[in-house]
């Protein structure tokens, strides 16, 4: 079987924009690197369900925001239009296809937005919600939207800060329009980036960036508010040199976690037990690149693929369903500037 991955970069040096590459799982390596749409800085990809349309953030002239492309017979993406403001890109995107959203988290605005997908692929801008805060990291001087998509049961937008240590859970309206109804605060310096649900949606793991943790949180539907139940570390105690966190996925059958560490230079998993409230740490394994950015499961989970941004190469890892474990089979395989995202076509 041969899967088409879809790789966001940045374009500082080699990239051109967005790239697929392709996964042949009975060959067991990854080939073809093809240019499917030129963008300046596509950092984070979004795909529509059915895979005809292609949204990215993106930089337009100088300004900063989000890119909408449609597919066209050859299998390029072709764009259909940008919404742009002065400023840096967000540097995530979520998509709600029952609803026709795309959230969005800016870093460097600390805010996050909505905008609406018209049947075309065409985006309109609806809403923007600004953080405010900081903490005690030197990071943290200002707010940092670093996360924000749904809930699996799709009650509520979540926003991850890592300028303001918190996690903000939000309803959304049929307009589109947020209105804040909890708001989890982590330990000061933790550094929220990223969250993925437990296939149960009753538990999420929050990476904390800055602190190298993972923390397990309760998850409460009704209210949209998480509480704390475990915290546990990405990295060794003994390792003192800088580490920051990055992506963070689960296996669908709720079993494994996996995270990256960009400075370790390495992906740790996790058994998970205890209705997902409980994780043991099973494995670290060097990632065979430079700032392990962003990874993710292939479609038959068989499959890792980690993406490194500096040193421009791709690693392929085999995955055992049964126990969890990696085993290094491809690294190398060149990919410009890649490490922000890997869409897998499912």
């Amino acid at each position: 079987m041969k899967e088409t991955l879809f790789l966001g970069t940045y374009t500082k040096r080699e990239s051109e924009g967005v790239y697929t590459i392709t996964l042949d799982t009975e060959k067991k390596q990854l080939e073809n690197l093809t240019l499917i749409a030129k963008v300046d800085s596509p950092t984070y990809l979004g795909l529509s369900k059915n895979q005809d349309f292609l949204y990215a953030v993106a930089k337009v002239d100088g300004d900063g925001g989000m890119s909408s492309y449609k597919k066209d017979a050859s299998g390029t993406y072709q764009l259909v239009n940008s919404v742009t403001a002065a400023g840096a890109p967000p540097c995530y995107v979520g998509v709600d296809d029952a609803r026709g959203f795309l959230y969005t988290a800016n870093y460097h605005k600390g805010e996050i937005g909505v905008l609406k997908v018209a049947e075309d692929g065409t985006l309109t801008l609806v809403d923007t919600v600004a953080h405010t805060g900081s903490s005690v990291h030197e990071n943290q001087t200002s707010p940092h939207a670093h996360y924000s998509d749904l809930t699996p049961d799709h009650n509520y937008v979540v926003a991850c800060d890592l300028g303001t240590d918190s996690v903000y859970s939000y309803s959304v309206s049929t307009e589109g329009k947020l209105t804040e109804v909890s708001r989890y605060n982590a330990a000061p310096g933790t550094g929220p980036r990223h969250l993925v649900f437990n296939p149960n949606g009753k538990i999420a793991y929050l990476f904390g960036e800055l602190s190298s943790v993972v923390i397990v949180l309760g998850y409460d539907a009704t209210t949209g508010a998480f509480t704390e139940i475990q915290t546990i570390s990405t990295i060794p105690n003994n390792f003192t040199d800088f580490n920051g966190g990055a992506a963070i996925r689960v296996s669908s059958d709720g079993k494994f976690l996996y995270a990256s560490n960009r400075g370790h230079d390495s992906i740790v998993v996790y058994s998970i037990s205890n209705e997902g409230k409980t994780l043991e740490q099973i494995q670290l394994i060097a990632s065979e690149g430079q700032i392990p950015r962003d990874f993710n499961l292939d479609s038959t989970e068989d499959f890792v693929i980690v993406a490194h941004q500096d040193s421009d190469n791709l690693t392929l890892f085999s995955r055992d369903r049964e126990t969890g474990l990696l085993n290094m089979i491809q690294k190398d395989v060149y990919a410009p500037e890649c490490g922000l995202c890997i869409a897998i076509k499912r």
